[in-house]
């Protein structure tokens, strides 16, 4: 009975943090986006990397996966889905579990930063972007600085929830 509950829980706080991922991408890709959507300011790889951190690899690359491909649908695009783009946005969330439950077990900081980058450097920086050079050609490799900078703002961001009471709360319970 209990692991259905966690298992119900689980379920819940990856379904919240995948609609928080799709509308927070939305919004910086209408409001936040230069360049024909070569540069965007956008912040929507911060659920998932909570996703990865609390939940741990499986879910965290599911609510990539999923943010990624709901953000197409209601985009409305007129090209199909790049797989790779995909690959990247699922990867940010099975990085991101995986430093955290396997490398970094504490939680804390230091799990947050290496998750955080690490999920940046191979999902947003590395993977992303080598899909994106079929459209943009070299000319990709600007969003590289972008992501130095939005990564770090992630990731402070997200220490700041975990420094949170209720927040600290709701993901402790999950580990029961």
């Amino acid at each position: 009975m209990t692991r259905g509950i966690k298992g119900l829980k689980q379920l819940t706080l990856a379904a919240m943090l995948t609609a928080m991922s799709v509308v927070i991408g939305y919004f910086c890709k209408t409001a936040l986006n230069f360049g024909d959507g070569l540069v965007r300011i956008t912040f929507e790889n911060l659920p998932i990397i909570i996703a990865g951190i609390t939940l741990g690899p499986i879910w965290g690359g599911a609510v990539g996966l999923a943010s990624d491909l709901l953000s197409y649908v209601l985009s409305g695009q007129a090209y199909a889905p790049i797989i790779l783009v995909t690959v990247g946005a699922t990867l940010v969330g099975v990085v991101s579990g995986a430093v955290a439950k396997l490398a970094v077990k504490e939680r804390g900081s230091l799990q947050i930063i290496a998750a955080g980058g690490l999920a940046h450097l191979i999902g947003s920086m590395i993977v992303k972007p080598i899909g994106l050079f079929s459209i943009y050609g070299w000319a990709v490799l600007i969003r590289i600085p972008v992501y130095l900078v939005i990564a770090p703002l992630e990731i402070f961001l997200i220490c700041l929830l975990f420094k949170n009471k209720t927040f600290r709360r709701v993901t402790e319970e999950l580990d029961k």
